[in-house]
Order: C-alpha cells, then sequence, then structure tokens
C-alpha cells in the first residue's frame, strides 16, 4: 500500500517550490547581487521571515535554485537522449535543447559556461564544473547503455568531447543551434561508427 504523504507535508514541499520559482525568476533578472529575501518573498507572496525559516541565508536559498535546476536540465537531456530510437537522432535533439535552452535561461547559460557567474552563481567556484561534469557522466551513461560494446575509455572521451563541443557552441554561436546539434552529431559518428555499425 502506498504512503499517503501528510498534509503538512505536501504544503510545506509547495511552500518551497513556490519560492525557488520566485528566486530563480529574480535571478535571473538582476543576478546574485540584486537578489533580495524581502523581494523573493513578496514575489511569492508570503513574509521575509518565512524565507529565511524556509532557506536561511541567500546563498542556501541561491544553492537551492542551482541544485534543482541542474537536475531539471540534466533530466530534460537525457529525455531527449532516450526518447529516440537512433542514437545519432537522440544526441542530435538532446544538444539542440542543451543550445537553445541555455541561450533562452540566463542561470543554466552562466552554469554551462562561466558566463555571469561571478555575478549569477558565486558559489560555483569552479565556474561551472559540476553542471559539465554531471553532464559529461550523463551522455558516457547513456552511450554505454546504448552501444554495449564501446570501450569505457572511448566512451568517456567521447562524452567529453561531445560536452565541451556543445558548449564551445554556446561560447561562440557559428549559425542556428540545429547546424550545431548536426555538427555535434557528425562528431559521435566519427568517434563512434564501428560500435555504431555492430550495434544490436
Amino acid at each position: 500500500m502506498a504512503q499517503i504523504t501528510p498534509f503538512s507535508a505536501r504544503v510545506k514541499a509547495s511552500l518551497r517550490e513556490t519560492l525557488l520559482d520566485a528566486a530563480a525568476n529574480l535571478l535571473a533578472e538582476g543576478g546574485y547581487q540584486g537578489l533580495r529575501m524581502a523581494e523573493v518573498a513578496t514575489a511569492a507572496g508570503v513574509s521575509r521571515q518565512t524565507v529565511y525559516n524556509e532557506f536561511g541565508n541567500k546563498d542556501a536559498l541561491v544553492q537551492a535554485v542551482a541544485l534543482r535546476l541542474t537536475a531539471q536540465f540534466l533530466a530534460d537531456t537525457a529525455e531527449r537522449l532516450d526518447r529516440e530510437e537512433n542514437l545519432l537522432d537522440g544526441i542530435r535533439a538532446a544538444t539542440g535543447y542543451i543550445l537553445i535552452h541555455a541561450a533562452e535561461n540566463r542561470l543554466i547559460g552562466a552554469m554551462l559556461t562561466g558566463a555571469d557567474a561571478q555575478d549569477m552563481l558565486p558559489f560555483l567556484t569552479t565556474r561551472g564544473a559540476p553542471v559539465l561534469t554531471s553532464a559529461a557522466e550523463l551522455v558516457c551513461q547513456h552511450t554505454r547503455a546504448r552501444l554495449p560494446g564501446l570501450p569505457a575509455p572511448l566512451a568517456e572521451l567521447y562524452a567529453e568531447t561531445a560536452v565541451r563541443l556543445t558548449v564551445s557552441h554556446l561560447l561562440l554561436p557559428s549559425g542556428e543551434p540545429g547546424h550545431a546539434a548536426a555538427a555535434v552529431a557528425t562528431v559521435a559518428e566519427a568517434m563512434l561508427g564501428p560500435y555504431l555499425s555492430t550495434k544490436e
């Protein structure tokens, strides 16, 4: 029998999500330096003390925003990799999503490229490395699952190459996201070609 979440826990979770949504919107507009706990409270329709009770301080609030944003971003990327029957089609879809979403979302762009990092997400002292590492691990795991015969070192090299190439297209766009996504897929085909042809 499934355990029913107590009403108070559901209310608390809903409040936390509301506060994170408000903080994310304000961060995208004004950055870390411009973020005020009172403004988060006003946007969420609660008292400032409620925000402090939930997160403690501004750094903890912003860190919670980043953790949730990272988790959702990686989940959405994984979904696009997985939903295509053909591996290369999945790579194109995921890369296109990353390029478009990061260009539209200032926070994602900062986390991936380090742009605005000093103001947007100062607690990410390695300037985006945690997100890039997680993305590379995701790509590596996905590729090895789809291509069981692929040696682990090559899977790791491909994953890091694909992620770095995608970020380079974010930093220096050379055309439409679709063209960049196709270029990343072409690199994947060149690196993984022999294993693609032997895939069961």
